[in-house]
């Protein structure tokens, strides 16, 4: 009994089209131009969901800005073939009080108890940045539907930490395991994140999951 469980616990956490999903959002968020298209064929080889794939490029923007997800989707387009819909709900600008209320939903699943304060948080820094975070950010990106919020949380994670945010990073920590992720997810994410970093930050990152998972 004791030897079958040892084997299942080697099994991987992630599956290989997360794990190549979790790779992608790093690269994208942090590497060239020559090092991205590489990962989008890699994904491709992956049998990655082609909508996950389009779904973090667009969630891109709201991490690491708007040239890397133009860039990202520019690459994306010429490796997959895909074109664009020819509609999306992203442009029915009359939404914005749907995405709000979405938006406090998924922003409260992520943020847990800490949410209430979140909030105070960001209006003490700038009542736009509040609103926005909640329309723009979760309500408009983070609750579509084309990839599920534990592999979204999953992502954000990667990106926070290639981009050394540690302040977001131990938010998204959380936020991955309050959206469903295991443990065990998150140290697979992370150990394909940090194969990107330096020593230096490698140990950051491996010290802050360590906090947030109570070892330390």
């Amino acid at each position: 009994m004791a030897r079958r469980a040892r084997v299942a616990s080697s099994l991987p956490a992630l599956d290989e089209a997360t794990r190549e999903l979790v790779r992608l959002a790093a690269i994208v968020a942090s590497g060239t131009e020559v090092e991205i298209r590489a990962a989008m064929g890699q994904a491709i080889r992956a049998n990655v969901p082609s909508e996950w794939v389009e779904e973090l490029v667009l969630q891109t923007y709201l991490f690491a800005g708007f040239p890397r997800g133009l860039n990202a989707m520019r690459e994306w387009r010429r490796a997959s073939g895909r074109e664009a819909p020819e509609r999306d709900d992203g442009e029915q600008l009359d939404r914005a009080a749907d995405w709000a209320r979405e938006g406090e939903r998924t922003c409260r699943t992520v943020y847990g108890e800490m949410y209430d304060r979140l909030r105070v948080n960001i209006r003490d820094l700038h009542p736009a940045l509040d609103a926005w975070m909640i329309v723009e950010g979760y309500g408009k990106v983070l609750s579509r539907p084309g990839l599920d919020l534990k592999r979204r949380e999953l992502c954000i994670v990667a990106v926070c930490a290639v981009l050394e945010q540690a302040r977001q990073l131990h938010s998204h920590l959380h936020g991955a395991l309050n959206a469903g992720a295991t443990r065990a997810e998150v140290d697979e994410t992370l150990a394909v994140v940090t194969e990107m970093l330096e020593s230096a930050s490698r140990g950051r990152v491996t010290h802050l999951w360590s906090r947030v998972r109570g070892d330390s």
